[in-house]
């Protein structure tokens, strides 16, 4: 569980690199029209630069799905994902921090990382809570997730975590890592899961 509360706000990546995925994959219409259907309209001119109300994450996850379909919504979704890993190795998590990572065996990399993920948890997970097991496969338990909170589907619907994780696995635990969303509080189960293997 998250240490920090927030009081139900999220990181801007879960708004800004969902529009540049909408409008690498889909164009700049598309991506318009997602965020004008999830009443964020305000960022098409300026994205944010800090926090945001987890209620527009969860808007705009429901825009995606609605303008897209889950089916297509998925792939973006997954996209926004993965840049967000990029930002995060670009900006957020120290050079020499992921040195260190890269050098140790894979489940002790993945242990430290997870640790580190558990910390700053507060920052995307909003009102939802964060656990984890590193033991060989790691999982990932998200519960009450902003990304498919009020939503019901017979497909996962958390791609943006999914992709945000594979990318931090391969850059610093091993590079053949695969994430994949193995429950969701979408299609029924208690939690979101996520399970890492390489």
């Amino acid at each position: 569980m998250s240490e920090k509360s927030n009081q139900g706000r999220v990181g801007p990546n879960a708004v800004i690199r969902v529009f540049e995925a909408l409008t690498a994959q889909r164009g700049a219409d598309d991506a318009e029209a997602v965020f004008k259907t999830a009443g964020l309209d305000a960022y098409l001119g300026a994205m944010p630069t800090e926090m945001v109300d987890e209620g527009e994450v969860i808007a705009l996850q429901n825009a995606l799905r609605q303008h897209l379909g889950v089916t297509a919504a998925r792939p973006v979704a997954r996209d926004a994902g993965m840049r967000t890993g990029d930002y995060l190795l670009a900006k957020r998590i120290p050079r020499p921090a992921q040195a260190i990572l890269k050098l140790l065996p894979p489940k002790l990399a993945a242990k430290t990382l997870l640790k580190a993920i558990r910390g700053n948890a507060w920052t995307f997970v909003g009102t939802g809570t964060f656990d984890a097991d590193a033991a060989y496969p790691p999982r990932i338990r998200i519960q009450n997730s902003p990304l498919c909170r009020g939503a019901s589907s017979d497909q996962p619907l958390c791609d943006f975590y999914a992709g945000t994780f594979e990318r931090l696995f391969r850059e610093l635990v091993q590079s053949k890592a695969q994430v994949t969303e193995t429950a969701c509080h979408a299609m029924g189960a208690s939690d979101c899961e996520f399970e890492v293997r390489w």
